[in-house]
């Protein structure tokens, strides 16, 4: 039994079709990245893979089991914009998620349930590179260590799957870089299974071990909304060469260049 199973999904809004027909299955721990132009419907299936959003049609399964219909601590989200809490410290943004879940009405945790807390987060923060910034603000942080932080939040709870939606996009090149090695490292570390967004298609080559391309491969001019996106290139990032990169670069390109026809 595969970990994720996805079986003829579809995604639709009245009359628009965003996914049509989408299968796969995905093992425990791969690195999924997904590619496509904008408009693709690749951040509505991280959506519905997180439970803010439910199919239409079809079936997405985690070991068998209908995904849970809300998102949960089994499941961790990265966005391009910082999602951290601007009042609380560093260590303090991170610790949250761990008082909230132990004691979700006070979210405030006492005595030896306290300090164990704090050892796990202290541990997180060594482990992105936040140790010596843990009493910083937010806004004293740089791009970089804000989106540190952001993982830092997501990784604390110790989730099944994680979901990276453009998460480097605003980072400079050389932060990017970094922060690569950053999240193949934890990626290595804990096993996690994740599916990342990213519009750089040599970004999804280096991190991913599993490339899912989205595009339309039925078009409408008349009815635009009448058919959605699927996936259209399901590939091992091992058996990759050249003449495929370049392959999928140019559909992916002229995807995007009808869209703004």
């Amino acid at each position: 039994m595969s970990f994720i199973t996805v079986d003829n999904l579809w995604k639709e809004y009245g009359p628009t079709v965003v996914l049509e027909n989408l299968s796969l299955n995905v093992a425990q721990g791969e690195f999924c990245t997904l590619v496509g132009a904008s408009g693709c419907g690749k951040s509505t299936f991280l959506k519905m893979l997180l439970g803010q959003e439910q199919p239409s049609r079809g079936a997405l399964k985690l070991e068998g089991e209908t995904f849970p219909r809300e998102p949960d601590r089994n499941r961790g989200i990265v966005f391009q914009r910082y999602s951290v809490f601007p009042h609380l410290s560093v260590r303090e943004n991170v610790l949250l998620g761990l008082e909230l879940e132990q004691k979700p009405l006070l979210a405030k945790l006492f005595g030896t349930a306290r300090r164990e807390a704090l050892e796990q987060v202290d541990a997180m923060l060594e482990s992105v590179g936040l140790s010596q910034a843990a009493q910083k603000w937010p806004h004293e942080l740089s791009g970089g260590m804000q989106q540190r932080l952001a993982i830092a939040q997501s990784l604390i709870m110790r989730p099944r799957v994680l979901l990276l939606d453009e998460p480097f996009g605003a980072l400079d090149p050389g932060i990017r870089g970094d922060m690569h090695d950053l999240l193949l490292r934890l990626w290595q570390e804990t096993g996690t299974t994740i599916f990342m967004v990213t519009h750089d298609l040599k970004e999804g080559f280096y991190l991913g071990t599993r490339l899912l391309v989205f595009d339309k491969v039925r078009n409408d001019p008349h009815q635009p909304g009448a058919f959605g996106a699927t996936i259209t290139y399901d590939l091992p990032i091992g058996r990759t060469d050249r003449n495929l990169y370049e392959t999928i670069e140019l559909s992916v390109t002229e995807t995007a260049r009808k869209q703004t026809a």
